[in-house]
């Protein structure tokens, strides 16, 4: 009985058990799971085992129960066939002898007794037996289920880790070319050829600058070269015009 009671002890805690609460506490929820799957698939091995030695046990029981209310009914018979062998003896005077099958009639009468007290110690005990092993195949098919739930859960976590697993690894590619990411290779080299756009920028404007300041220079000269030009031409017109101003001699002077 002690062996039956720890059948159904381990497969009560093992039917009772709360994937997701053992799952939440689990630092690696799958090799946890695989674990589990081994443990249940084991102990179900075990249980069917155990189940099937208990059930072998009770149908042994049941045959001798059997054989013990078959020997109540055989002996029965003896006793009243020895007894009324008496009865017919005694009535023809045959006294002794009815003393005998008289005394054979007690002897399977008290066989029969014999065998009544093991059929009825045993009833119980069979009764007991038969709701045992209906509990251990009720237990059974729970833990076949419970196992079942286990695959089931463990293969979707697996199918759901890998898929994170590729999830992640795309993520972490697309934050790699991220062109608003300013740590990114692309980014700092796209700053690169800003400040090179601009320092060719500036120095086109400086050039361009320079340049302007040397025509205006340019122009200041040839202004100035126009301004000289004229200078010289009226201080030329200047000293010609007493020459040609001069009153002509008066005649006979």
């Amino acid at each position: 009985m002690a062996n039956k009671q720890s059948i159904l002890g381990r497969i009560g805690q093992l039917t009772r058990a709360n994937i997701n609460s053992l799952l939440d506490k689990a630092e690696d929820p799958e090799k946890m799971l695989d674990q589990l799957v081994r443990d249940y698939t084991s102990s179900i091995a075990e249980a069917q085992d155990a189940v099937a030695q208990t059930i072998g046990n009770l149908r042994l029981a049941e045959a001798d129960h059997a054989e013990d209310v078959a020997a109540v009914k055989e002996w029965g018979s003896k006793a009243l066939a020895a007894s009324q062998k008496a009865d017919a003896l005694r009535t023809s005077g045959h006294s002794a002898e009815a003393d005998k099958f008289d005394a054979l009639a007690k002897v399977a009468l008290s066989k029969q007794i014999g065998f009544e007290n093991e059929a009825k110690s045993a009833a119980p005990q069979i009764a007991s037996q038969n709701e045992v092993v209906e509990k251990l195949k009720s237990g059974l098919v729970n833990m076949q289920g419970k196992l079942g739930e286990l695959q089931t859960k463990r293969d979707q976590l697996v199918a759901r880790s890998k898929t994170a697993d590729a999830q992640a690894k795309v993520q972490e590619a697309v934050s790699s070319i991220n062109v608003l990411d300013p740590t990114s290779e692309l980014s700092r080299f796209e700053e690169k050829v800003r400040r090179d756009e601009a320092l060719v920028a500036g120095q086109s404007e400086l050039a361009a600058s320079s340049l302007d300041a040397q025509f205006a220079e340019l122009e200041d000269d040839t202004t100035q070269t126009e301004v000289e030009a004229r200078l010289s031409e009226l201080k030329g017109i200047g000293a010609a015009t007493p020459a040609a101003v001069t009153p002509a001699a008066e005649p006979g002077a």
